[in-house]
């Protein structure tokens, strides 16, 4: 099977329920998040992290996954900014479907605080 790894920046209220799922799944979108976004490079996803959740929450991790690449291949990259900012758009009600595709665990690779 093809996989597609992606990145995902993310803070400690997210991470600790990924941790819950036993790394395995994303959990659930708020109200207020339409979508779940993934991102196609780890540049990026370490710059959301630094940038934003650490001034959001003093913690940012960046977290790595693989996905079936069949799958994923029915949503398309939005390119948000430079081409280097590029992410997948995953509607709220398709990520539990998002999550059954994913291959192995969610990986914590880097971690940033505040200074």
């Amino acid at each position: 099977m093809k996989t597609v790894t992606l990145f995902r920046p993310t803070g400690p209220n997210e991470l600790a329920l990924v941790e819950e799922s036993g790394f395995k799944r994303w959990p659930p979108r708020l109200s207020e998040q339409p979508i779940f976004y993934p991102v196609c490079n780890e540049d990026y996803a370490r710059q959301i992290a630094r940038d934003w959740n650490v001034k959001d929450s003093g913690v940012g991790y960046v977290t790595r996954f693989a996905v079936d690449a069949d799958y994923l291949s029915r949503f398309d990259v939005k390119v948000v900014g430079g081409r280097e900012h590029a992410e997948y758009w995953i509607p709220a009600e398709q990520l539990e479907e998002f999550n059954d595709h994913i291959i192995g665990g969610i990986e914590v690779i880097a971690t940033y605080r505040e200074k």
